[in-house]
């Protein structure tokens, strides 16, 4: 069996131009010619175009090309083991490379697309990507993180700065909820988790609940978000959680 140059740059996908050359510099000499003259390709001349092929994605310039695949001593085998480790080698400097440019889609998608003057003005030493990929693992799957994803890529500088005034805002009132000895199943206590679950809604996304009492144990558990709530007010975070698991009952009742 054998293939016109015709077939063969199908089968490779590269252009007929390509093999001519390959044969005028005696990289890949078919090893057969029609009657009339025509280049014919083996199945062994498909066997070494597809070796040009691999050392040539791996970024090998054609005369090494020739020197590895001419050497007496080289196994066939060993092109295959050589090839494999260097694809091998390319495909994490790939993945990383892809991490990168995932993070940078990641910020851009948070709608942090802002000036680094800005940047600083709007959210000061804090870091709004810190938590993305972390994020991205916990509730990437879910409609709702996709959701809170869609509507934050639309956020401006003055978006930001107004969601955070109301979380300031509701941060000094619950201070001082708190400070009154207002108890976490007390109306104003539950009415306050109602609207940091309002918040979530209006904000991110639609906070059912039950996912409402889910967060609320995560504010308690995990040290970083217990911080957050704990720097407005010491006991804040536990006192919050509580209050949401009211104001759960008290609108499932």
């Amino acid at each position: 069996m054998s293939y016109s140059v015709g077939q063969v740059a199908g089968f490779a996908g590269v252009t007929v131009r390509t093999l001519h050359h390959y044969d005028d510099i005696g990289l890949l000499v078919p090893g057969e010619r029609s009657n009339a003259g025509h280049r014919r390709y083996s199945d062994a001349d498909l066997d070494r175009l597809q070796q040009i092929m691999f050392y040539r994605e791996l970024g090998f310039p054609l005369d090494e090309v020739a020197a590895l695949l001419d050497d007496p001593a080289a196994d066939p085998r060993a092109h295959l083991r050589r090839q494999h480790e260097l694809l091998t080698a390319r495909i994490e400097k790939l993945q990383k490379m892809a991490a990168a440019v995932e993070h940078a889609m990641e910020a851009r998608t948070m709608g942090i697309d802002l000036t680094p003057e800005e940047r600083f003005e709007v959210f000061g030493d804090k870091d709004p990507e810190q938590y993305a990929e972390e994020a991205e693992r916990r509730w990437g799957g879910t409609e709702a993180y996709a959701e809170s994803q869609r509507r934050a890529a639309r956020y401006t500088k003055d978006d930001w700065k107004r969601m955070q005034a109301e979380v300031a805002d509701w941060g000094e009132r619950y201070d001082a909820l708190m400070a009154a000895g207002g108890t976490p199943d007390s109306p104003a206590a539950m009415d306050m988790a109602e609207e940091h679950r309002q918040h979530i809604c209006g904000w991110f996304y639609d906070c059912p609940y039950d996912m409402h009492q889910g967060l609320a144990d995560m504010y308690v558990s995990d040290e970083r978000f217990k911080a957050f709530y704990d720097a407005m007010r010491p006991g804040l975070a536990e006192h919050l959680r509580e209050a949401i698991r009211a104001n759960a009952a008290r609108h499932a009742s």
